[in-house]
């Protein structure tokens, strides 16, 4: 394989990360602890793992409301990511996001979207500005499936192919948009080839091998940076939890699920990591160990951390210019 030991544990470690943070996430919200919506990734890990280590630290990342698992592909620190899910000052937006709405300027992680398709625009807009000002930067654009027919997707999708802009826009299409399979709602069924609609590149990738997300992402990130105008990619998944913790998932048996669990991304880069000889039984357990520590420390970090102030309601909403005289 195409790949380093210290990249394959990374990767490994990563995915089993965001499945165990996201586990307890859910375990937290049944006990009141954490409140409003909560969509979790699971099942979906290689894709964010795998897009992010094919992007520099300046590009900038949007994504959908189903954001957790990209801040922690990110390298974004566990504790911050759990005590804002908990409303605390100390999460990574100050408690004042929750599930949906996490950013770090830092990592140029623009946040998570509540309203389906909403940052498609905000994204082009984030290329255009990286061109205009002269940067390198290149932007990725997270969605889900079903937002590819909203409105906005066409309009920035087309503007982006327009001017040429750096972005590269993954979807996930885990066959779910909320409880509607995709066969139901889109009369093109193999999203990447709504490319056409914009003349850009589109191509397919399987979302559950995460070395094989990398390479795509890679290559098409590349791609963008030289000039050549907007990448769509199509990454195929299956969400092994529903659309929502308030989701009956009336719309699939239990036996489908089952059945999309056989190629569940995490077992499979254990199964690739093992026998490429990258790494031992014992360096996986050892690293799933260090994982449990790690979100163990981030629940009780988030359950001793201070809810904010009441003054604090009204900070960061507008920027404050300052103006010089004469």
């Amino acid at each position: 394989m195409a790949v380093e030991k210290g990249e394959a544990l990374d990767w490994y470690r990563k995915m089993v990360l965001i499945r165990r943070f996201e586990e307890q996430a859910e375990g937290e919200y049944g006990k009141g602890r954490i409140g409003g919506f909560l969509h979790l990734y699971i099942g979906e890990e290689a894709i964010a793992v795998g897009a992010m280590a094919a992007l520099d630290p300046d590009d900038d990342v949007f994504t959908h409301y189903r954001d957790h698992g990209y801040l922690l592909a990110r390298d974004i620190d566990p504790k911050a990511v759990m005590a804002e899910l908990f409303g605390k000052s100390t999460g990574v937006s100050k408690g004042r996001g929750g599930s949906m709405h996490m950013a770090d300027v830092q990592r140029h992680l623009w946040g998570g979207y509540a309203i389906v398709g909403g940052h498609i625009p905000l994204a082009a807009g984030m290329a255009f500005a990286n061109r205009y000002l002269g940067r390198s930067s290149v932007v990725a654009c997270f969605l889900g499936e079903g937002g590819t027919n909203i409105g906005t997707f066409y309009a920035g999708l087309n503007l982006a192919a327009v001017w040429k802009l750096p972005l590269v826009v993954i979807v996930e299409n885990n066959h779910y948009a909320m409880g509607s399979p995709v066969e139901r709602v889109s009369a093109v069924r193999e999203i990447y080839r709504k490319a056409c609609a914009f003349d850009m590149p589109g191509v397919q990738v399987d979302g559950n091998d995460v070395l094989a997300v990398r390479n795509v992402v890679r290559e098409r990130v590349a791609v963008a940076r030289a000039g050549g105008g907007p990448q769509l990619i199509e990454a195929l998944t299956y969400r092994f939890r529903g659309h929502s913790m308030g989701d009956p998932q009336r719309y699939r048996t239990r036996e489908e699920v089952e059945t999309a669990k056989a190629g569940d991304p995490i077992i499979r880069w254990r199964h690739a990591i093992l026998e490429g000889g990258l790494a031992t039984e014992g360096d996986l357990r050892k690293s799933e160990a260090a994982v449990e520590a790690d979100v163990d420390e981030a629940i009780r970090y988030a359950l001793d951390s201070p809810a904010p102030e009441a003054g604090e309601i009204d900070r960061d909403v507008l920027v404050a210019e300052e103006r010089g005289h004469g």
